[in-house]
């Protein structure tokens, strides 16, 4: 892009992706969300972003459609934040990073931090985007996640820190 294009004014949809998408804290805001942490605290504890840097994330993404706010709350006003049809589409994104993280940012030593089965065939359903056992394409509705004890430990880990420094 040139210095001066914008994402709206290019036709590369990777730019315009990337204008969204394209931060650190962003896709970490967006695996809390395919996790089920819905609430603010949950996703600011798992991600480590500051309180602003997770509302300005979260106010984009709601702004882009990719995330809806639904208050749980009326006092004081508390909302969850959900994933919209458009945020689910962003699922084999993250299946596909998950699976290069795996494979090259890790020793395999450490083993996989979340193993998914696949509740279509109740197998196995491997690093994606099709299942393993079946080939059948992922589809987050269809996974069922088990966390390693070191990963559950560690974002256990992550939670009590958060707590005991509000």
């Amino acid at each position: 892009m040139k210095r001066n294009e914008t994402p709206t004014t290019t036709l590369c949809p990777v730019a315009r992706s990337e204008a969204v998408v394209g931060d650190r804290w962003t896709v970490l805001i967006l695996r809390e969300l395919f996790m089920r942490s819905h609430r603010f605290e949950q996703i600011q504890a798992q991600t480590g972003g500051t309180p602003q840097m997770i509302a300005a994330r979260l106010k984009t993404l709601e702004g882009e459609g990719l995330v809806e706010r639904r208050r749980y709350s009326n006092r004081p006003p508390r909302y969850e934040y959900h994933l919209t049809e458009k945020g689910e589409a962003f699922h084999p994104v993250l299946l596909a990073l998950r699976a290069w993280g795996e494979a090259w940012m890790k020793s395999p030593e450490e083993g996989r931090a979340v193993e998914y089965t696949h509740l279509a065939c109740g197998k196995p359903a491997g690093l994606g985007p099709l299942c393993e056992s079946c080939g059948e394409p992922l589809k987050r509705k269809e996974l069922m996640a088990k966390l390693s004890p070191a990963y559950e430990s560690e974002r256990d880990g992550r939670w009590e820190a958060f707590k005991a420094n509000r």
